[in-house]
């Protein structure tokens, strides 16, 4: 067995959202058993508030972190790749497992509707990522 963790890139639009919350679930639930990315095609200037107040009802901070947009290198490094939303266009055909998951945006959530989603998200980690 390799000693290297499994790195899990979760992608969505802006990089604020859906891939934010996949991102912090997979590292809520799988501790340090992967490396855990995200990114966005778009990148917002901001991680989603609602998204970030979600997050902190399991302990989490996240407010500090920064959208940024997927690269070729991300997608080369990446044992799988979550696509968060269908139709994204990638700037290359990633090297890993491709999943093809399909949430809504939570743009102009509030946290009450922001919890739904984030749980929905926690369990297709839990059927999809095996940790």
């Amino acid at each position: 067995m390799s000693d290297t963790k499994p790195t899990v890139l979760f992608i969505c639009q802006h990089n604020a959202g859906r891939s934010r919350l996949g991102a912090a679930l997979l590292e809520h639930l799988a501790g340090d058993d992967y490396t855990v990315t995200s990114a966005g095609i778009s990148p917002d200037t901001a991680v989603n508030p609602a998204v970030a107040a979600s997050i902190a009802e399991l302990g989490m901070d996240i407010r500090r972190r920064t959208p940024r947009v997927v690269t070729t290198s991300d997608l080369d490094e990446a044992d799988v790749v979550v696509l968060m939303k269908p139709g994204l266009n990638l700037p290359s055909t990633p090297r890993g497992r491709v999943l093809k998951w399909s949430f809504p945006n939570p743009e102009n959530w509030d946290v009450d509707s922001v919890r739904p989603l984030r749980d929905a998200i926690a369990s297709r980690i839990k059927t999809d990522i095996v940790f």
